[in-house]
């Protein structure tokens, strides 16, 4: 299906476009070459092909997604997808003016990427693309068709662009984390006993799904272990249990982690969880718009240095949107390989943080909250703020 180009109305451009094109601008590129399915996603207003959601491979090739956008001139705005995304076209059309639902492997998509490119005139223009999205064949292909144009990494640019949440974003951040955040409660209730991990993350597979969440990974912990993978281990009575789960809700990505016990929490787990709080409250009390990021680190920072479980314990904060770690980046090399370049800005209004404190404790395993918080004008929001205590096991 090909979709000759039309005139594109600003209101049905599912994004700022002032400010995509400032950044592009400030970036110096002429064209965004999106490749990714999080920017696509973005740039289509939220849509991703489902047939493809879970994985690309198909036949020799694989699938690869394209949007075309030129600073500036949305009338030239093109979508390039898999041949079968014709029908989701008649259901739901896409804002694009240029539809080619087309392709089936990496090679005839940028072909049409690049024919697309020549007929409005940019085919010597400084292109955005993202070099870990784009298959090296259709790297090779462009390079080759273009030999004028000047090739840019668009991805910091493309980091920016999604750093600040809409109201729709946000939503459908919250209600992942209200969903990620349920399943695990109910969870932690329904295991007992003798109950292995492969049957809890079985479980709270189950309860995501059921929801209307997408499970994406359970990383579980009992007991004294520090380890997180699934295995034969069963839950014993007086027990920890560690629950960090990643969901998604549309796209948008629930990420947390609440604890459980089998039995009543003795007085050093209370006080454990307790100092594992306190860091978290550190963190929560500079959070606001206008606040450096690198500020609320180091806030966090001194109040775990000064506790008495910092040899064993760790504070991470990071990014959360469409993916699990993006803009702001607030640490540089931790644990995630990427720099912290948002530490020395400040902090904006609908940014969207991932806060979480890591005990590994010697002896009473692994204990840690990873908690949602959305920035506000006076300080923050928290998704799916309950469960943030010792929760019993066996309770349902």
């Amino acid at each position: 299906m090909n979709i000759a180009p039309g005139k594109t109305e600003v209101s049905s451009i599912p994004f700022d476009r002032v400010r995509v094109d400032r950044l592009m601008d400030e970036a110096g590129i002429d064209v965004l070459f999106a490749t990714s399915k999080h920017n696509t996603q973005y740039l289509l207003g939220g849509y991703k092909f489902i047939f493809f959601a879970a994985m690309d491979a198909i036949g020799h090739s694989r699938y690869l997604p394209i949007v075309l956008y030129e600073k500036g001139g949305p009338e030239h705005a093109a979508y390039i997808g898999n041949k079968m995304e014709g029908g989701e076209h008649q259901n739901h059309p896409f804002w694009t003016p240029t539809l080619h639902a087309a392709c089936w492997g990496t090679l005839d998509a940028a072909n049409l990427a690049v024919e697309h490119l020549q007929k409005i005139g940019k085919g010597a223009a400084r292109i955005g693309i993202e070099p870990g999205f784009l298959p090296s064949d259709a790297y090779t292909l462009i390079r080759k068709a273009l030999p004028d144009a000047k090739l840019i990494d668009a991805t910091g640019m493309l980091e920016n662009m999604r750093a600040i949440k809409t109201e729709v974003e946000l939503e459908k951040l919250r209600i992942a984390s209200e969903l990620i955040t349920d399943s695990m409660l109910a969870t932690i209730a329904w295991a007992r006993e003798g109950t292995i991990k492969t049957d809890i993350i079985e479980q709270l597979r189950r309860e995501e799904t059921n929801r209307g969440a997408h499970f994406e990974y359970c990383l579980l912990t009992l007991g004294s272990s520090h380890n997180r993978a699934a295995s034969s281990q069963a839950w014993k009575q007086g027990e920890v249990l560690s629950i960090d789960s990643g969901g998604n809700y549309h796209g948008y990505i629930g990420d947390l982690c609440r604890m459980g016990v089998l039995g009543e929490p003795d007085a050093e787990l209370e006080d454990l969880l307790g100092e594992v709080e306190a860091v978290q409250q550190a963190a929560f009390s500079k959070v606001k718009a206008g606040t450096l990021g690198g500020d609320m680190i180091a806030h966090a920072d001194s109040v775990l240095k000064a506790s008495k479980v910092a040899a064993y314990t760790d504070f991470f904060a990071h990014g959360m949107g469409l993916i699990t770690h993006e803009a702001p980046f607030l640490m540089t090399n931790h644990p995630v390989t990427y720099e912290g370049t948002y530490a020395a800005k400040p902090l904006e209004k609908n940014m969207v943080l991932s806060v979480e404190t890591t005990m590994l404790h010697p002896t009473r395993g692994f204990i840690k909250l990873e908690d949602t918080v959305a920035v506000t004008d006076t300080g923050y929001v928290m998704f799916g703020d309950r469960g943030r205590g010792w929760n019993t096991g066996g309770a349902s």
